[in-house]
């Protein structure tokens, strides 16, 4: 059964939403470098405050997804069926995740984000800790009893497999090429 969320949890959600989208709008339109917090602030019709209540830094607006892309990688790894095995839980998410981010509308928000040091440095830190996070889940996983060392570099290479994938000229078929040497990978580090 699914729990509506009620008034508050809908109002918060949409003034996050409003914010994150004033923000991508002015960013594409005068460039990120030109436009500051107080500028989406007001834009978008809230305090400063509202939106740092919504969003840790001016990095966070572009990667609005991050939270809800960590918690569904997680929830690969902890949501799967009994008998269904990691990896191809694992790679379903990853190619979910891949045809998200190189759909045509999100092309100039990638050359945003390639054309600007500190997006690329925030994305590379939100990939580590999302590697962290999906390591984790792997690791409490009872039915896979592997090493702390094998689930932090599983993790770092479906979450790289992403990132390698989303430059390629064909994202699906690269997926899919590197999720076979994950499998590999994995079989061998299997006990």
């Amino acid at each position: 059964m699914t729990v509506e969320p009620g008034r508050r949890a809908r109002k918060k959600a949409a003034t996050r939403r409003k914010i994150a989208d004033t923000a991508l709008r002015l960013f594409l339109d005068r460039g990120y470098d030109a436009v500051g917090i107080r500028d989406v602030a007001a834009e978008a019709d809230v305090a400063v405050t509202t939106l740092f209540s919504h969003f840790a830094s001016k990095e966070a607006l572009i990667f609005e997804q991050d939270e809800n892309f960590e918690q569904r990688l997680a929830q690969a790894v902890t949501g799967r069926a009994p008998d269904e095995p990691l990896i191809p839980a694992l790679h379903r998410e990853i190619q979910a995740m891949v045809r998200h981010c190189t759909a045509d509308s999100a092309a100039p928000i990638w050359r945003m984000i390639d054309e600007t040091p500190a997006l690329r440095e925030y994305e590379e830190s939100m990939r580590l800790r999302h590697a962290e996070a999906l390591a984790t889940a792997i690791a409490a996983d009872p039915d896979l009893p592997q090493s702390t060392t094998a689930c932090r570099t599983l993790a770092r290479f479906a979450i790289d497999a992403y990132a390698v994938a989303r430059e390629e000229a064909d994202p699906q078929a690269a997926v899919d090429e590197i999720f076979r040497m994950i499998e590999a990978a994995w079989k061998v580090t299997s006990p």
